[in-house]
C-alpha cells in the first residue's frame, strides 16, 4: 500500500512525472527516419548523419513505445512497426541466426553476437507481444531459442557473453550487465507468456549476483568475470560498457529487478528486500556527489573509478527508491527521492527541447564527451511511468489504467 506522505504519492510530482514521460515520448519520434530505421537526435531532436544503428537502441525503441502506448499515447504504432521491422529483416542473421550488434538499410555493420544486444531482442518482442503486435510470437520464439542454443548455461544458471557471427567464440569473457539486462528481459517474458522457464531463470540470474557476489564485496556487484565465474580484478573494455570496478547504477537496477521478481513470485520475502535495500544504499553511499548526480564506477570496496556523471544512474535510483517505497517505505527515502528529482530537474531533464541530457560536465552543465546527442528514452521514461504504476511487476498492463494519463494533460511546450 502506497502511503499518501510518500513523493510517489504526491499529485503534483505524479503530475510532473506523466509531464516528462510526454515529452520524452513526443522528442524520441523524431527518431524514426524515412528509410525505416531509427536516427541518433542531437539535443534539439535533429537526426544526427551517419550513425549505424545498434542492436540496443532498436529494442529499446520498441519496448519504449509499447510502454508508452499501453499508457495511452498516441502515435506509437509506427515506431514499434519500424523496429520490429529493422529487428527482423536488419538485425536477424539469416545465414546463422541470431542478431547483429550495429546495422545500416545496406546491410549488417558489427555481425558480433552479444548476450547483451539479445536478451534486449528478447525484452522488445515481449513487450510488442503485451501490445498485440502481429510480428511479436515470431520474434518471441526465434529470439528463445537463440539464447538456449547459444548463450544460456544451463549449469550455471547465467548467460554466457560474446560471439563472433558464426557462433565460433572470440572470447572466454563473462559479464554482469548482459546477465542484470537478462533478469530484465526474462521476467517481461514471463509476464508476457506465463510461462515459468522466464521466471526461473531470471531468479537463478538474481540468486547468483545478489545472495553469492553481491555480499561477498560489500553490497558492490563487479562487472566482470572469467569463464568460471571468478571477479575478474583486472579487465577493463569498452569505457561505456565494460568499465573497471563496480557501477552504482547497475546495483540500484538490480535492487528495482529483485522486487520485481519478487511480485511476481507471488509471495513476500522479507529477504528479497534487504537485499534491494542494502544494494540501493550502498550504491548511493558509494557514487552520491555533494553537487548532484552519481559517480559512474567505483571499486570493489567503494573507492571512486569513474567520477563522471550520466543521466541513467540517476534514472535508475528514481525507480528503485520508488520500488521500495512502495512495499517497504523508510524515512530515508523519501529524502533520497527528493535529492535524486531535485538533481534530475536541475541538471539532466531538457525542460526547452524534451529528453534528458546525458551527462554533466564538473560544472553540472550538459557534455558530451562520452555521448553524442541523447542517445536513448528507455532508461528516463521508465523512471517516469514506472513509480506511477501501484506495483513493481505488470507495468505495461497498469499503465493502461492510471489516472495520469498522456490525453489528461496540456500540450509539450
Amino acid at each position: 500500500m502506497i502511503e499518501p506522505s510518500l513523493p510517489i504519492h504526491d499529485p503534483e510530482l505524479r503530475h510532473a512525472c506523466a509531464a516528462n514521460a510526454q515529452a520524452q515520448i513526443a522528442f524520441f519520434r523524431a527518431a524514426l527516419n524515412n528509410r525505416g530505421g531509427f536516427d541518433l537526435l542531437d539535443f534539439s531532436g535533429r537526426p544526427i548523419p551517419g550513425h549505424p544503428q545498434e542492436l540496443h537502441l532498436t529494442t529499446r525503441m520498441v519496448h519504449s513505445y509499447a510502454l508508452a502506448q499501453a499508457w495511452g499515447a498516441t502515435n506509437c504504432q509506427p515506431i514499434i512497426d519500424a523496429g520490429m521491422a529493422a529487428l527482423w529483416h536488419w538485425h536477424r542473421d539469416p545465414a546463422f541466426g541470431g542478431y547483429a550488434w550495429s546495422v545500416t538499410p545496406d546491410g549488417p555493420q558489427d555481425r558480433t553476437k552479444l548476450a547483451y544486444g539479445h536478451v534486449f531482442v528478447l525484452l522488445a518482442a515481449s513487450s510488442a507481444l503485451m501490445v498485440g503486435h502481429e510480428d511479436a510470437a515470431r520474434l518471441l520464439q526465434d529470439i528463445e531459442q537463440v539464447i538456449d542454443r547459444h548463450f544460456w548455461d544451463d549449469a550455471r544458471g547465467l548467460l554466457r557473453e560474446e560471439y563472433a557471427s558464426d557462433w565460433s567464440a572470440i572470447s572466454h569473457y563473462r559479464g554482469m550487465n548482459a546477465n542484470m539486462h537478462g533478469v530484465e528481459a526474462m521476467l517481461a517474458a514471463y509476464e508476457a507468456t506465463g510461462r515459468d522457464v522466464f521466471l526461473d531463470r531470471a531468479g537463478r540470474i538474481l540468486s547468483f549476483f545478489t545472495e553469492e557476489i553481491a555480499p561477498a564485496f560489500g553490497w558492490r556487484i563487479p562487472e566482470h568475470y572469467t569463464a568460471d565465474w571468478s571477479f575478474d580484478h583486472d579487465y577493463e573494455g569498452d569505457p561505456m560498457f565494460r568499465p573497471a570496478g563496480t557501477t552504482p547504477g547497475h546495483a540500484v537496477e538490480f535492487a528495482r529487478l529483485i522486487l520485481q521478481h519478487q511480485a511476481l513470485c507471488g509471495a513476500a520475502d522479507p529477504d528479497a528486500v534487504t537485499r534491494a535495500r542494502a544494494l540501493v544504499a550502498t550504491a548511493l553511499r558509494d557514487g552520491w556527489r555533494a553537487d548532484g548526480g552519481l559517480a559512474y564506477t567505483v571499486d570493489s570496496h567503494g573507492v571512486v573509478l569513474r567520477p563522471e556523471r550520466y543521466w541513467w544512474p540517476v534514472t535508475e535510483a528514481i525507480g528503485a527508491i520508488a520500488a521500495l517505497m512502495k512495499i517497504a517505505p523508510q524515512p530515508e527515502d523519501s529524502a533520497w527521492f527528493d535529492r535524486l528529482w531535485a538533481c534530475a530537474q536541475a541538471h539532466f531533464i531538457d525542460h526547452t527541447w524534451g529528453g534528458w541530457f546525458p551527462e554533466i560536465d564538473e560544472s553540472g552543465q550538459p557534455g558530451s564527451r562520452q555521448f553524442t546527442g541523447k542517445p536513448d528514452i528507455y532508461h528516463a521514461l521508465q523512471a517516469m511511468l514506472f513509480p506511477l504504476c501501484p506495483g513493481n511487476a505488470r507495468h505495461l498492463a497498469a499503465l493502461e489504467h492510471l489516472h495520469e494519463r498522456p490525453q489528461a494533460l496540456a500540450p509539450n511546450p
